[in-house]
């Protein structure tokens, strides 16, 4: 019987594998070089594809590529040192911990950063010397396929990356598959969920990026101009779909009018018009279903009460920048993780209310919390139930500190060291 084209794939990346493992880690490093030269030549033409897949205005798509060139310039200067023997002083003649590739890998990707969210999974675990297949978002065919283009450069004569084009429900079959040893996905809870439990039952690793509903804290004594133009961009750049951004805005009941004034006068700043004009900042949302959705959450909590104090109009796939007030903690745009261009905005009297606020998500990614006193929120830090927490500063991603959270925003960690050794086997060696 004639193997399937996916089956066809894996038995070519596992191939690949046994070649590529084989690779020092400098001369790893050496491609990964090449990976981010093809990234740079050919970045106005990989930009072009992410905006015409998913609406994202060409200067946030442009300043994507160039981001995941940065990723790469990170690991390129950094993994050799990270990956190093570590020397144990132990009873034995000699030991230490070494770490080794293990196979083929699955991602599972969205499309609200086609490019970044893959970088940042497959850059770290290639250096280590895994290969990988990758189940891209339907919805951006065009990056998914500059994507096979960028890492499987010419200096290399066989492919360490090949795309599945497979639909959501067959994601369980390659799972199960004895090639794949891993499996990484970015994407909604509901997914996230699916994936683990497949993984779970095949004995096989996960890292799971999920939802989140990140609080944006501005105390009393922040600056509050900084404060109103760094939250535009924490909810608003991407036209709010992004798992990080700056979602429930939880402001101090002495600046919460000043602020909201000021939020809503910097939101004029945005520039809406053609995807493809670099001056854009703001565009439509990926998809039409995506903004009915939001429009139904905005208006189920408007029913409860919410006031809305601008935008709520919407468009086929445009849907305005908007803002509610008077949000409390029962209504959906609180409850659940908005991916879209909506601020909620909520009052608090005390750091401790906000702190209650803040972790009264299902979701724990990151917190931001503005103030002109840094000190007084160090008895607070552990106590956020969040992956990160961001102080004068919304919550990003950056290849220097790691990248994950807590609760359902799923487990593991990307960038920085960790994501060197989440997929890697953490080997002891020990001789007598």
């Amino acid at each position: 019987m004639e193997k399937d084209h996916t089956e066809q794939i894996l038995e070519v990346v596992q191939s690949s594998f046994l070649k590529w493992r084989t690779f020092s880690i400098e001369d790893r490093i050496e491609i990964v070089k090449k990976i981010k030269l093809r990234l740079l030549e050919n970045k106005n033409e990989y930009a072009r594809a992410i905006t015409t897949d998913m609406n994202k205005p060409i200067k946030q798509s442009i300043a994507e590529v160039e981001k995941c060139a940065y990723l790469c310039d990170y690991y390129i200067e950094n993994a050799a040192d990270f990956l190093k023997e570590q020397v144990v002083k132990t009873k034995w003649t000699k030991s230490y911990i070494t770490f080794r590739p293990l196979g083929v890998l699955l991602g599972v990707m969205p499309w609200n950063f086609p490019f970044w969210q893959v970088f940042r999974f497959v850059i770290p675990s290639l250096i280590v010397g895994n290969t990988f297949v990758l189940k891209h978002a339907s919805n951006v065919p065009l990056s998914a396929q500059a994507l096979e283009d960028v890492f499987n450069v010419p200096e290399l004569d066989f492919p360490v990356y090949k795309n599945l084009a497979i639909k959501s429900d067959e994601v369980a079959a390659v799972i199960a598959n004895p090639i794949v040893k891993a499996v990484s996905l970015t994407g909604s809870e509901h997914a996230g969920r699916s994936v683990a439990e497949t993984a779970g039952k095949h004995l096989k690793k996960c890292v799971l990026e999920l939802g989140g509903s990140n609080a944006f804290i501005v105390c009393e004594d922040a600056d509050l101009e900084k404060a109103a133009e760094v939250a535009v961009n924490a909810r608003m750049q991407n036209a709010g779909q992004s798992c990080i951004a700056g979602k429930r805005f939880l402001i101090q009941e002495n600046v919460l009018d000043t602020f909201t004034e000021l939020y809503k006068t910097k939101l004029q700043t945005l520039k809406i018009g053609d995807k493809f004009d670099e001056t854009v900042t703001f565009g439509a949302m990926a998809r039409e279903d995506l903004a009915e959705e939001l429009e139904k959450q905005m208006h189920e909590s408007i029913a409860k009460g919410a006031q809305l104090v601008t935008g709520g109009k919407r468009t086929g796939a445009f849907f305005e920048p908007t803002v509610l007030t008077h949000v409390t903690t029962d209504m959906k745009v609180f409850k659940e993780e908005t991916f879209g261009p909506l601020a909620a905005i909520v009052s608090f009297k005390t750091i401790d209310e906000a702190l209650d606020l803040s972790n009264q998500s299902d979701f724990g990614l990151g917190v931001s919390v503005f103030t002109q006193n840094p000190e007084k929120l160090k008895p607070y830090l552990s106590l956020f139930e969040e992956g990160a927490v961001f102080i004068n500063e919304m919550v990003i991603s950056d290849p220097h500190v790691p990248f994950g959270g807590i609760k359902n925003s799923g487990y593991g960690r990307e960038l920085s060291h960790f994501a060197l050794y989440e997929f890697a086997n953490v080997q002891s060696v020990v001789i007598k």
